[in-house]
């Protein structure tokens, strides 16, 4: 089996032909098509780890779609003083489709 780990948004992830990775958002447009450095390659019996030869490595993927991740919700409060603050956050992220690894 091949697979690779690659650098995805400040992350690294396993992956494989066929594998969707969800990363920090990419300005791309859906149907497009990027390519992520590969950190470490595995084919079969053989882990290369070799910066020079992961460089000719080509890990391609097809943006599917935009998303926004899970709301977080932030409170704070102190006690006896009346402060309190609540704020939510939700992430912009980008998800991908390996399409390919060579």
């Amino acid at each position: 089996m091949v697979y690779a780990i690659v650098k995805a948004g400040g992350r690294q992830e396993k992956v494989s032909v066929g594998t969707i990775v969800v990363m920090d958002r990419v300005q791309a447009t859906p149907g497009e098509t990027l390519e992520l450095p590969a950190l470490l390659l595995v084919d079969g019996e053989k882990v290369t780890t070799d910066a020079k030869k992961l460089a000719k490595v080509k890990v391609t993927a097809e943006v599917v779609r935009d998303e926004k991740g899970p709301k977080i919700t932030i409170l704070k409060y102190k006690n006896k003083t009346g402060y309190r603050k609540r704020q939510g956050h939700r992430q912009q992220l980008t998800r991908l489709k390996v399409t390919g690894i060579k």
